[in-house]
């Protein structure tokens, strides 16, 4: 069975048995993905997640994709993420990969590096020599952009947010919701590095608005967001001092954090505009990524 939601890749589920209980997924990797994805770095990443039980088994990796475990449930879509029952598990799961050890040192951020290598891709695609009338009109020029991502580093690095292990493309559809165990799990690590905690949870606030259908209407209201944060701050704690103190969550905690988030949500928008501007030049996949 071919999965058609992802657009980066191709997915195919293989099994003999109706119910897909013996089922195992294999992963084609999209055309010229190796552009934005180090492949190495997601496979240690998913080894990772694996030894900490927040991914399913990796059977075996090739050189253009990859094997895995079928993990059984639901992938979420836009209705589900603001369902306060699911979001809570979204919040705790989330947490429990934020709280994975980074060894001891205190890994750099890999948001700067990222954006800056996706500028200079777009750089090069779109050199006055490419011309594209349509992204004349949408596209602010280089100068517009490098200009923001030097605002953009300058204010987000100095808001204090704890460097953690993110997932970085927290979309609705990474989301398995296992309704049976009444768990989620998120899949596909592909973006996944050490980044900044707030930008993670920026990212995903952005994702409530879709991938086809895009309404950023959807984006979660300040007292949703809170909600969230709260079982979030809850279960992070929990997981990070464990019974030191209470765990209890203050109000000034939870408003810092709703602030960081929400200035992390502008580079998650600038991030992935790179990253359409460069798919659109290179991917096969049939997606108006412009």
């Amino acid at each position: 069975q071919l999965f058609t939601d992802g657009i980066t890749n191709k997915l195919v589920a293989c099994y003999t048995d109706e119910g897909m209980a013996d089922a195992v997924l294999v992963r084609v990797y999209g055309r010229k993905t190796e552009l934005f994805v180090d492949r190495e770095t997601e496979l240690r990443n998913f080894q990772v997640l694996r030894a900490h039980g927040c991914a399913p088994d990796l059977y075996c990796a090739f050189q253009n994709g990859l094997c895995y475990q079928f993990l059984p449930g639901i992938a979420l879509g836009p209705d589900h993420v603001r369902d306060p029952h699911i979001f809570r598990l979204v919040a705790q799961e989330m947490a429990r990969v934020h709280a994975i050890h980074a060894n001891g040192s205190l890994p750099k951020p890999i948001l700067w590096q990222k954006l800056h290598k996706y500028l200079t891709l777009v750089k090069t695609d779109l050199s006055p020599k490419v011309s594209n009338p349509s992204l004349q009109q949408d596209v602010p020029n280089l100068e517009m952009l490098e200009h923001e991502l030097a605002w953009m580093k300058e204010t987000l690095s100095q808001l204090g947010s704890p460097i953690v292990l993110c997932h970085n493309d927290l979309l609705c559809k990474n989301i398995i919701y296992d309704r049976t165990r009444e768990h989620v799990r998120f899949i596909d690590y592909e973006y996944t590095g050490y980044n900044y905690q707030a930008f993670d949870i920026g990212n995903h606030f952005n994702e409530f608005a879709g991938v086809k259908e895009v309404d950023y209407r959807l984006y979660p209201s300040k007292e949703t967001q809170l909600q969230w944060l709260r079982s979030y701050l809850q279960a992070y704690k929990q997981l990070t001092q464990g019974g030191q103190g209470g765990t209890g969550v203050s109000e000034e905690e939870l408003e810092a954090l709703y602030v960081q988030v929400n200035k992390f949500s502008l580079a998650s928008h600038f991030l992935w505009a790179c990253w359409g501007l460069i798919q659109d030049k290179y991917s096969t996949i049939d997606f108006n990524f412009l």
